[in-house]
């Protein structure tokens, strides 16, 4: 038989698990090692964010939270290649390209302890808000998308899905839309080991999950996705490939989710502690940490002070949200409808009642 078509996934790394380069054609803007110290520092603020509000929920001042600890160089390096009027439709874990875009940790915060407000948060209104049923936002990302091919706007929409995500019929459905329309999308799927207790080897008989995109005619490549250097470098040149019109990418960024699933997870009682202590060998921090100590751009002392006003950046972040007065519980009705329906005026004034005793 004739061979009709072939496919390959490529894959890409630049820093290794140990912070040393594994190829020294760097892109251009890791050439001058001040742009890597500034991505560090990203990365560090959104981890001691990340750790504050772990600590929130622990003590009963967020009603859950959905930790991001070792996607940080993923989510940093999304969101500082993006263009501020691009669209990012995030699930509910990228924290760290909201914040580069400019939400607010008050904001986030606002939204785990139950208050939609946080919906309605900071940088640009045109990005949407967290999506938590699954798979859904890829789809709004390539709608967006569509509408920006059909207006002639060199603007790309971004989404990211998780490597359980992947397997959804909404995330195929946007992959197959952006093959089949040519569309300006960047499908970022985070493949952090585990789909809540579901590991990485039950979710999919694929090798990779990028190649997920090569039945909807898109460029796939599998990225090092604890690599700072090489998730920013895959996501330049998805954007400019798709802001120049040459279609849609899907970033399959490998990394591990070191924490739990959320705060509602106890992962002890399905992954093994050697597979998690393996995992913090290969994390984005220690690595880039390395990298830049030795080529003498960083150190320890820099490092301590940095974490020092990164604390006190996230207490005042924090304070705002405590101190954010709370809105009466019938506000959950409210902003539903423009004329609410019967069933829910009837539900509505039985929670006044409960209310009032």
């Amino acid at each position: 038989m004739s061979v009709v078509a072939s496919f390959e996934i490529e894959y890409l790394q630049y820093l290794g698990p140990d912070g040393r380069l594994v190829r020294e054609d760097l892109p251009e803007f890791a050439r001058d090692r001040r742009n890597l110290v500034e991505l560090f520092k990203q990365m560090l603020y959104v981890r001691t964010f990340d750790s504050k509000s772990v600590a929130l929920q622990r003590t009963g001042k967020l009603g859950t939270y959905a930790s991001c600890l070792g996607h940080e160089a993923t989510h940093i390096g999304i969101g500082s290649a993006m263009q501020y009027d691009d669209v990012f439709a995030p699930s509910y874990r990228e924290y760290g390209a909201q914040i580069v875009r400019g939400v607010k940790p008050r904001e986030i915060l606002m939204y785990w302890g139950g208050d939609e407000r946080g919906n309605d948060f900071s940088g640009p209104p045109h990005d949407y808000s967290w999506c938590v049923p699954i798979g859904t936002q890829c789809l709004h990302a390539a709608g967006a998308a569509l509408a920006f091919k059909l207006r002639g706007e060199p603007r790309v929409a971004v989404s990211c899905v998780g490597d359980g995500g992947s397997s959804k019929t909404d995330t195929y459905a946007a992959i197959n839309s952006a093959g089949a329309y040519a569309l300006p999308f960047v499908l970022c799927i985070i493949n952090n080991q585990w789909a809540i207790s579901v590991p990485r080897k039950a979710q999919t008989g694929a090798k990779t999950l990028a190649q997920k995109g090569l039945a909807g005619g898109l460029d796939c490549l599998q990225v090092d996705g604890n690599d700072i250097i090489a998730v920013r470098a895959a996501m330049d040149h998805a954007l400019k490939r798709a802001r120049n019109g040459h279609g849609g990418t899907v970033l399959e960024l490998v990394t591990y989710r070191l924490a739990d699933h959320t705060t509602a997870d106890d992962a002890r009682r399905y992954r093994d502690d050697a597979e998690v202590k393996e995992a913090w060998e290969r994390e984005p921090m220690s690595r880039l940490r390395t990298f830049l100590i030795s080529e003498g751009v960083w150190s320890e002392t820099e490092e301590a002070a940095w974490k020092l006003e990164c604390g006190k950046r996230v207490d005042v972040e924090v304070n705002a949200y405590l101190e954010t007065k709370v809105q009466p519980v019938e506000v959950m009705f409210d902003y539903l409808y423009a004329e609410l329906p019967a069933d829910l005026q009837s539900q509505r004034a039985d929670l006044l009642k409960w209310e009032g005793r």
